[in-house]
């Protein structure tokens, strides 16, 4: 057996009274896609803290190539050995792609002044090198995000390490750019690339992964080849029991008759944007529908333009009767919109804020008066929203950036429930969260299904449109199918990738 390019044995982090890893182990060997997975909370991104030279653990030890990791200090050693690509761009946003490169380590001619040519001809070396197909003097941000990523990757591996932590990578990809994301990790790994491939999407773990290590509460439970380890039993490991009934959403979901004597509570004519054309829509009083198509058929732009993120270029909607302002998130949530927003980190949460400001920022009007909030009722609203929710927190006081992603997800799902809207806008709503952080967010819109609340859900997830009463495909910006409840995957698919319509 070959020495492991990278190893943890033994490994235990603490925070306070917090044990954030009792028992963590990884051996990742040369060449291999290995995935690492788990519930929000496992101790994944503990892990990688450590294992990129963040923070150094309280026990056990990390080796690279058979060698102790280096000192914490020595930066340029770690560059060397690791990075980390995460679902938040690192890259700044207005340099070029060169610029990005080889950011403070330009080249300097003789007087100490930047070569820009030869910065543009390092750049487009290495792009050649690792054949990462962009532009070195396209703005990064113009980039799409798979083509971001691949720039990330390639600062890493200027630096000389070839070990490269994706954490969540497919999250904002839809199905054609996660497959050209997949061949070229194939590709680099011919080249010599190890990847440790974090993510919550199990078919994905099937699909590119050699090895899989599971951890759940804090501890290492196992090591398995990916073709020896069913599905089931990746989840039951995952989970610490049967979860058949997680795996059969489907089946679970609790549905309500609507039928054309329900009152209409969104009614969308003709809405246009860039994104978007001639868009008719409607969602009845209890009735949850799915928006579905790539990332570039408009679903996302139009789910948006309900929430009052966007201004359409034509068509008009109305809410209950009255029409819903468009270009103005109040007036949106005044009007009776909750939303659940593609992003939380930049859109979803203000991370220097404490979970009950969180839960309460949509409703702070009325918990108190001229501009006074009441601290008790503010209180007792975030309480009664984190019991509702299940969010696993210290409580209101604890700060929103040290919950795990599930439960941080909780926090914004919370928060969109806690106006009581008529019309419940969520994108993307269980991207990036456990099984379980998904099935109970699934749970909610189930609940206000039962409310009488109308639901738009925008998902790339499956299981997240198995929920709805019906399932509208956009494809280029227009509705092309629309498939009642019971849809099969097959159909579903084919109507997104446009293979069922001109």
């Amino acid at each position: 057996m070959s020495t492991p390019l990278v190893e943890a044995r033994d490994i235990v982090k603490r925070y306070g009274a917090t044990t954030a890893l009792a028992d963590g182990r990884l051996t990742v060997l040369p060449g291999e896609s290995h995935a690492l997975v788990g519930r929000n909370g496992a101790g994944k991104s503990t892990l990688v803290t450590l294992l990129t030279g963040l923070q150094a653990p309280d026990e056990g030890t990390v080796r690279f190539d058979g060698q102790p990791a280096p000192s914490l200090t020595d930066r340029d050693a770690w560059r060397r050995k690791v990075a980390c690509v995460y679902q938040k761009p690192t890259v700044v946003p207005d340099l070029t792609v060169a610029e990005n490169l080889f950011i403070n380590r330009q080249p300097v001619g003789r007087a100490g002044v930047i070569s820009w040519r030869r910065l543009r001809d390092r750049a487009a070396e290495l792009l050649d090198t690792w054949d990462v197909r962009v532009d070195p003097e396209a703005r990064t941000s113009d980039l799409k995000v798979e083509d971001r990523q691949m720039v990330e990757i390639a600062r890493a591996l200027s630096f000389g390490a070839r070990f490269i932590v994706l954490d969540e990578p497919t999250a904002q990809l839809d199905n054609r750019e996660i497959e050209r994301l997949f061949t070229r990790m194939r590709a680099l790994q011919e080249s010599g690339v190890t990847f440790l491939f974090i993510s919550h999407h199990l078919q994905e773990v099937y699909e590119v992964c050699q090895t899989v290590t599971v951890l759940r509460d804090a501890r290492w439970i196992t090591t398995a080849p990916v073709a020896e380890l069913p599905r089931a039993a990746l989840v039951e490991a995952m989970a610490g029991e049967s979860i058949q009934v997680i795996e059969n959403l489907a089946e679970q979901a609790v549905r309500r008759d609507v039928d054309d004597l329900t009152p209409v509570l969104l009614d969308a004519r003709g809405l246009t944007s860039d994104a978007y054309e001639n868009v008719d829509l409607t969602v009845r009083r209890g009735e949850v529908v799915g928006l579905a198509g790539s990332s570039a058929s408009g679903k996302i732009e139009l789910a948006e333009s309900l929430a009052g993120l966007h201004t359409p270029s034509g068509g008009t909607a109305q809410l209950d009767g009255r029409r819903l302002p468009f270009g103005d998130v109040q007036a949106a949530l005044r009007a009776g919109v909750g939303c659940v927003p593609r992003d939380r980190h930049d859109q979803g949460l203000v991370a220097g804020m404490t979970v009950g400001d969180n839960t309460t920022l949509s409703v702070l009007d009325r918990l108190g008066r001229f501009g006074f909030v009441g601290g008790d009722r503010k209180r007792r609203l975030a309480t009664e929203l984190i019991d509702r929710l299940d969010i696993h927190t210290e409580g209101p006081g604890q700060p929103v950036s040290d919950l795990s992603g599930g439960n941080a997800q909780k926090v914004v799902m919370a928060r969109a429930l806690a106006s009581d809207p008529r019309l419940l806008v969520l994108i993307n709503p269980t991207a990036g969260v456990d099984v379980k952080s998904k099935e109970s967010l699934l749970a909610r819109v189930d609940g206000a299904r039962e409310d009488g609340t109308a639901v738009l859900v925008v998902s790339d997830e499956l299981d997240d449109l198995r929920r709805c009463d019906r399932v509208l495909v956009l494809f280029h910006g227009r509705v092309v199918a629309e498939h009642p409840a019971g849809w099969r995957d097959h159909e579903l698919i084919a109507s997104i990738e446009g293979v069922d319509h001109g």
